[in-house]
């Protein structure tokens, strides 16, 4: 039993359906479960929407006409008018309908997971629909029926018991008559609210489906070769890893590779899982598997940015040293705000740290601070961090920029700049 997961690059339009359809064929002897990020953009598109709805603006309207339409260009071209998954769309757009026609009165973590989440529920729809006119004889299902999460909006935190209950009852009759399609990124509360795992989680989907169900291997289909040393967007002479172990991908998502989100490699390891990073545009390609096994080589060092970096350092009012029960109110205070910290230091009488940005949350981890401490913060910053470092790596990395923060230890070195 095989796992296949499809990011948003593979299915942005009608070729890329296509091109998901025929590597699906190559696989049809498998009992296979496949997940299915949004299309292109379109999460982009559904937080502007989120985003504009909360605040209230006049494009509200354009920019969700705008979503409904891509998807619409791209049914037209896949299927004949009367098809079915017309009306699944246009029924599942409803939702969004329901939400904006009145005014804003929850969470906004808790709007941008009802809201967004209709990314995946739409392109799964599409997709299955198109697998099963193009031959591959497959079920859509909703993954929030079998990824049961806590009430934490935008970083939903897994049920295990009952998610792994759901799934080894609910999947092995499915896969028995047919392919599975389902979203990636969703799980659902008790209540029956929509929660999503945190950005880019389609590939923990995989992972939990994986490991609840002992697959073979879960493939994570991406628009580059396999796992790099450095994002290609920003340089041009990275080098692709055959293999890596588990430790060392856990260590480069922690930091920030983007190519796989944090949680998706503990649930593969612990079930000795391998995980392929392959691409979609050359599927016989070897890619990158990530196993317990797995020989690390680096011909270059591992190079992560992260961008939209807020660097704030808090000293306690009244001048006294920076003690544990400092760090114990202050860290109290970033779990309570759903912040995560990606770098720290410490002095006598002040505590700096970096973390990504999210507007509502950083404004109320800022009110909470402020009660006890002096604040002082920079964003619009970059976090850079370097793997298995040669020592002119940060010089090259950081000409023309201004260092805010450094810290090197023996396998990384991380510094912020602006």
């Amino acid at each position: 039993m095989l796992v296949f997961k499809f990011g948003g690059a593979s299915v942005k339009d009608v070729g890329g359906i296509i091109n998901l359809a025929s590597v699906v064929k190559k696989y049809t002897g498998n009992q296979l479960l496949i997940i299915v990020s949004a299309m292109g953009k379109t999460t982009n598109a559904l937080e502007s929407l989120t985003r504009s709805y909360v605040d209230q603006t006049d494009n509200m309207h354009l920019i969700y006409d705008g979503i409904k339409q891509y998807h619409f260009d791209i049914l037209h071209e896949l299927f004949e008018p009367k098809h079915p998954v017309f009306d699944e769309i246009a029924n599942t757009f409803v939702e969004i309908d329901w939400m904006i026609e009145d005014e804003p009165h929850d969470d906004y973590d808790f709007i941008y997971d009802q809201l967004v989440s209709i990314g995946e529920l739409v392109s799964t729809r599409i997709v299955s629909a198109y697998l099963n006119k193009d031959g591959v004889k497959n079920q859509w299902i909703d993954v929030r029926g079998y990824i049961h999460t806590d009430n934490t909006y935008r970083e939903g935190i897994v049920q295990w018991d009952k998610t792994r209950d759901s799934i080894s009852k609910g999947i092995p009759p499915l896969l028995e008559k047919g392919a599975v399609v389902t979203q990636g990124f969703l799980g659902g509360t008790s209540e029956n609210f929509t929660t999503t795992l945190g950005r880019e989680g389609s590939d923990y989907t995989a992972s939990i489906f994986a490991s609840c169900l002992g697959a073979e291997s879960v493939t994570t289909w991406k628009d580059v070769p396999g796992i790099l040393n450095a994002d290609p967007k920003f340089f041009n002479d990275t080098v692709k890893f055959d293999e890596l172990s588990y430790s060392e991908a856990i260590e480069m998502t922690y930091y920030g590779a983007s190519v796989i989100h944090p949680k998706t490699i503990k649930p593969l390891q612990n079930a000795h899982i391998p995980l392929l990073v392959k691409p979609f545009a050359d599927p016989g390609a070897t890619g990158t598997v990530i196993k317990e096994d797995g020989v690390n080589r680096f011909e270059k060092p591992v190079i992560i940015l992260k961008q939209n970096q807020v660097l704030l350092s808090v000293t306690p009012k009244d001048y006294s040293f920076i003690s544990e029960d400092h760090l114990s109110d202050i860290f109290g205070l970033f779990a309570q705000n759903q912040v995560k910290v990606n770098v720290m230091q410490t002095s006598a009488l002040s505590f700096s740290v970096c973390f990504d940005f999210y507007k509502e949350r950083f404004e109320k981890l800022l009110s909470s601070l402020k009660q006890d401490f002096k604040v002082k913060y920079n964003n619009g910053l970059t976090l850079i961090t370097v793997r298995h470092h040669p020592e002119n790596a940060l010089k090259e990395l950081t000409v023309g920029k201004t260092i805010l923060m450094e810290q090197i230890s023996r396998n990384t070195a991380q510094v912020v700049v602006k």
